[in-house]
């Protein structure tokens, strides 16, 4: 029991540190026309820890890694120093950082599904962490977001100014991770790992 328990916490160290490493590689970033980056796959790794591991320590490994996002969110693009109201502070560390990468934790929620369920988990926490950034923009940054210089008009639904922005990054990126969780299961050594993960 004492040995499982620390291989999870090491396990879990090498995922976080993995997705971590993983959100710092941002291939397409200048490609993308209002903002935001894509990552090579940041989320997979938590993913992959909780489908192994169970919803409870995905959770916890995701929590750490949406604290790192806030805390990469406060010093490299100095959220804190935003002019936003107190509100709107708080409003954006919970729908920007807290629970968007929060949510990702609850991938293995389908993992008795077989690799139907890994997928399909997969999936729908990457759409949920979409999801918060798009009520973020909603309620938060289309009160602030007059104009799209790139696109040189006036953003008038903030509905369409969301799903747009958020949607630019965070669409390829579904797509992108998806594929390589695809691969990644479909791999018969990795099938296997992750079978007899969830038989102990």
């Amino acid at each position: 029991m004492k040995n499982s328990k620390t291989r999870t916490l090491v396990e879990g160290a090498v995922m976080l540190s993995l997705a971590i490493a993983l959100s710092f590689i941002t291939p397409f970033q200048r490609l993308l026309p209002f903002g935001g980056s894509i990552t090579l796959m940041s989320m997979l790794p938590i993913c992959v820890f909780s489908i192994r591991n169970g919803i409870a320590k995905g959770l916890s490994v995701s929590f750490l890694f949406a604290a790192f996002q806030l805390f990469q969110g406060a010093v490299r693009d100095g959220v804190f120093g935003w002019g936003l109201s107190a509100s709107m502070l708080v409003g954006c560390v919970m729908f920007d950082y807290i629970i968007p990468f929060t949510v990702i934790g609850f991938a293995g929620i389908f993992r008795k599904y077989g690799m139907k369920g890994w997928i399909s988990g997969s999936v729908m926490v990457m759409v949920m962490r979409f999801a918060s950034h798009v009520i973020s923009g909603i309620v938060i940054f289309a009160a602030t977001v007059k104009i799209w210089d790139s696109l040189d008009f006036v953003a008038e639904n903030k509905y369409i100014y969301s799903l747009v922005y958020n949607g630019a990054y965070m669409l390829p990126e579904i797509l992108l991770t998806t594929l390589g969780a695809v691969v990644l299961f479909r791999v018969p050594q990795t099938k296997r790992m992750f079978a007899v993960q969830e038989a102990n």
